[in-house]
């Protein structure tokens, strides 16, 4: 399976949401999520993305899955490359590790914003709307 991941954050901190678009391997879609999640930064908003598409792959069965995120940071954190300093963080990535285990198999990479176009949509949707979309 397939995530694309994206957060959104108008002020930063500000409004604040998600965006998952999941799809199979032939990159069919299966599932957009999006979600509204109060007051955040982008890179909270990033970690919730990532945690709702973990979710979703575990609800749906997924043993294998390739995250493709445009948060270097959330990216980077997520190999070990970089050090998780801030401490909202840092429970966010108590949060992935643990739902990591659901999968044999799981990677999050960075890929440019012009290749997230559909979870960015769905993360600005979510901020136009006031409740959680799953379609």
């Amino acid at each position: 399976m397939i995530a694309y991941v994206d957060g959104a954050s108008r002020g930063n901190p500000g409004p604040a949401s998600l965006g998952v678009v999941l799809l199979d391997l032939e990159e069919k879609p299966i599932k957009t999520l999006s979600a509204r999640i109060g007051t955040a930064t982008n890179n909270i908003a990033e970690y919730y993305a990532l945690i709702f598409a973990l979710q979703e792959a575990i609800l749906l069965k997924a043993d294998e899955l390739q995250v493709y995120t445009d948060s270097e940071l959330v990216a980077k954190q997520f190999s070990g490359e970089y050090k998780i300093k801030d401490a909202s963080l840092q429970q966010l990535f108590l949060l992935v590790s643990h739902l990591k285990q659901g999968f044999k198999k799981l990677a999050v990479s960075h890929v440019p914003r012009e290749k997230n176009k559909l979870a960015d949509a769905a993360a600005n949707q979510a901020l136009d709307n006031t409740f959680l979309q799953i379609g």
